[in-house]
């Protein structure tokens, strides 16, 4: 039996199912992360850097007054500061989510083996379109036959957990600061180094 007996008897049954389940497992990784990172003074205290720096770097550089040219070198000498400590915060917020990182991995392989159990081979959704190469292979995984519109569990449940996640994290105030957009463990080069 793969969904509740109130539901077998309803067309999109599955579809439903694995839908609850993936906004599930993002509001079960979401407490899991405020618990371990967004509650915790050092986050907020990172986060606050970030926005202040970001605010900072952004005044910089839309503050340009044609009359100090001579200032020139040393706007860009501030500039470069605030970046720098924009990156190295950025860096820093990383590593301290990076905890909760592996907590919420594991849950999520949890739920998708659960998932993968229940819906082995099975179709749970119809795609309204004929996908390409590539999604075909990830929309058809695990599923018999030959049509192309089928759609599996694992791409379903893909879908479903980034979009409800990034908009779950929306809603509570969980994304990241402005500032940190882009940056990470390990951040693109700077240009202006080469």
């Amino acid at each position: 039996m793969a969904t509740p007996q109130f539901l077998s008897s309803f067309k999109y049954s599955d579809s439903l199912t694995v839908v609850a389940i993936s906004f599930c497992t993002a509001v079960v990784c979401e407490a899991i992360s405020w618990l371990l990172i967004y509650r915790t003074n050092s986050y907020k205290s990172l986060k606050s850097s970030i926005d202040k720096a970001a605010k900072k770097l952004e005044t910089m550089k839309t503050d340009q007054n044609p009359n100090k040219l001579s200032n020139k070198k040393s706007k860009t000498k501030k500039i470069d500061r605030v970046e720098t400590s924009l990156k190295e915060s950025s860096r820093d917020l990383s590593l301290f989510k990076f905890k909760s990182g592996a907590v919420v991995a594991l849950v999520l392989i949890v739920v998708f083996g659960f998932l993968n159990s229940l819906f082995e081979g099975k179709v749970v959704a119809k795609l309204p379109f004929k996908p390409i190469g590539i999604v075909m292979k990830m929309s058809h995984r695990g599923l018999q036959g030959e049509d192309s519109t089928d759609c599996s569990m694992v791409f379903l449940y893909f879908l479903c957990s980034i979009s409800i996640r990034t908009n779950l994290q929306k809603f509570l105030g969980f994304s990241p600061p402005r500032g940190a957009a882009g940056a990470g463990l390990f951040p693109m080069p700077d240009p202006k180094t080469n």
